[in-house]
C-alpha cells in the first residue's frame, strides 16, 4: 500500500487582530488556548489544532466561493451554540444539507460551519436520496 495522508494535522488562519480572534475562538466557539506569542496562537478543540497567525494583510471579507471549514459539534450542544452564533456572527449560508449546521463568518471573514454529523451520516443520507450520477466507494476499494 502506498504511503499517504493519515488525517488533518492542523489549520492555520491568517487574522488581522490576534487578540480579537483568540477571544472569538475561545469565547464563542469554546476552543482551549494552548499558547500565545507576539504574532500567533495555538488553540485546540478535541483533536483539532488551530493556529492563528497575525497577518496585517488579511482580508476581512469572505471569499466568494464555497470553500469553508466545518467544525464538529455534539447534537446536545448544537442548539445553544447555534443561538450564540446567530446572535454574534454574520451568517453566510442557510443550512440545506443532512445534519444540523450553522454557516457563519469569523471576525476576519473566514467561512466556517458547525455541523452535527459525520461522513457516515452524510453518505447514508446520500445513499437514500442518490440519483444515478452518484458513485459510492468502499473505504478500501480502489478509485
Amino acid at each position: 500500500m502506498q504511503a499517504g495522508v493519515t488525517g488533518l494535522n492542523h489549520i492555520t488562519l491568517a487574522v488581522s487582530d490576534l487578540a480579537r480572534s483568540v477571544a472569538f475562538y475561545r469565547d464563542v466557539l469554546g476552543f482551549s488556548v494552548r499558547a500565545i506569542w507576539a504574532d500567533g496562537a495555538y488553540l485546540e478543540a478535541g483533536r483539532l489544532w488551530l493556529c492563528l497567525s497575525h497577518d496585517p494583510q488579511t482580508r476581512t471579507s469572505p471569499h466568494p466561493d464555497y470553500t469553508h471549514i466545518a467544525f464538529s459539534v455534539a447534537d446536545g450542544d448544537y442548539a445553544a451554540l447555534h443561538e450564540r452564533l446567530i446572535s454574534q456572527c454574520p451568517i453566510w449560508k442557510v443550512d440545506r444539507s443532512e445534519g444540523a449546521s450553522t454557516y457563519f463568518l469569523d471576525p476576519d471573514g473566514h467561512k466556517l460551519e458547525v455541523h452535527v454529523g459525520t461522513l457516515e451520516t452524510r453518505l447514508s443520507c446520500y445513499r437514500k436520496h442518490a440519483d444515478e450520477r452518484v458513485q459510492f466507494f468502499d473505504v478500501n476499494a480502489p478509485f
